[in-house]
């Protein structure tokens, strides 16, 4: 308790020296930098500015109101991380989710780690411990490298070595900002994954990449069923019968009533269409009674 208690006063202290203009600390030359660099500081909330370098640009307000009652009650755990712009004045590096849960919970002040870097500096060290995080999705990530090559002149080799990961998974995520913006809105959302991502952008045809995307949305197709599916259409002939009917891409007047037929029988609708536009409808059942429900509904359309 008594060390706790020290290093919060040590925190008040250092927040009370940030805020002496004789002692303006802008490099880790100047005075008293030795007493800042590694130690927590309580900064008020207003003297803060968002990052504008931050990778992250979807917060769930659910989980924020769960990290802000968190916070109410035993505070914040985790230091954010800001660098100083000027006098009493600074910008977030790290911990953006900490920080608005902590306007939500209606505190004053947060403990910080306080570094001194410039412009680049701050877009690197925001951009590599933030894609250091598991909870970013793929387009993110992939964003984020894209500027960390952008503006800091980085090769795909270089930013390999920076951010510790194989050059073939960089290139793998950057390769994701080719597919069309719904189906990254898509992948964002969670709709589907990073490998059914890698499989669609091997569909060259943005309107057949896009009728893809609703298909596996609206069958649930796994990654595996995908890359059968974009085999089958890229190479028709080479394409095993087995393929070939998975490539089943619906047309539009029945994707858009499909919905709507599955809702009235209760049950997901299959629909089977051949290159003549041709077609079948398969309704699944679970039992004679569910038989019997669906056949009543069948004749009352008679």
């Amino acid at each position: 308790m008594a060390k706790a208690t020290k290093k919060q006063a040590l925190g008040r202290g250092l927040s009370a020296l940030l805020k002496d203009p004789e002692n303006d600390i802008n490099s880790v030359e100047d005075k008293n930098a030795d007493k800042l660099v590694g130690n927590i500081v309580e900064l008020e909330l207003d003297k803060i500015e968002i990052n504008p370098f931050q990778p992250r640009t979807n917060f769930n307000d659910e989980t924020l109101k769960e990290l802000s009652t968190s916070i109410k009650e035993i505070g914040v755990i985790q230091p954010i991380t800001v660098r100083k712009l000027e006098f009493d004045k600074y910008q977030l590096v790290s911990g953006e989710r900490r920080l608005r849960a902590s306007k939500l919970a209606g505190l004053k002040t947060v403990p910080a780690y306080i570094r001194i870097a410039n412009d680049q500096e701050s877009l690197t060290m925001a951009l590599v411990e933030n894609i250091q995080r598991q909870d970013l999705d793929p387009i993110e990530i992939a964003l984020s490298y894209q500027r960390l090559m952008d503006e800091i002149k980085l090769t795909q080799e270089q930013l390999s070595d920076r951010v510790g990961k194989k050059r073939s998974t960089i290139a793998n995520y950057l390769r994701l900002l080719k597919l069309d913006p719904i189906v990254q809105t898509g992948m964002r959302d969670g709709f589907i994954s990073m490998g059914h991502g890698r499989a669609l952008i091997n569909v060259d045809d943005p309107q057949k990449q896009l009728e893809v995307y609703e298909k596996i949305v609206g069958e649930g197709l796994s990654v595996r069923d995908t890359e059968k599916l974009v085999r089958a259409i890229n190479n028709p002939a080479s394409a095993t019968e087995k393929e070939v009917k998975g490539s089943n891409v619906l047309p539009g007047y029945i994707a858009d009533e499909l919905q709507g037929i599955s809702e009235y029988f209760g049950a997901k609708i299959d629909v089977k269409v051949s290159g003549k536009g041709r077609g079948k409808l398969i309704i699944p059942f679970s039992s004679e009674e569910d038989f019997k429900r669906i056949k009543k509904l069948i004749s009352s359309e008679e």
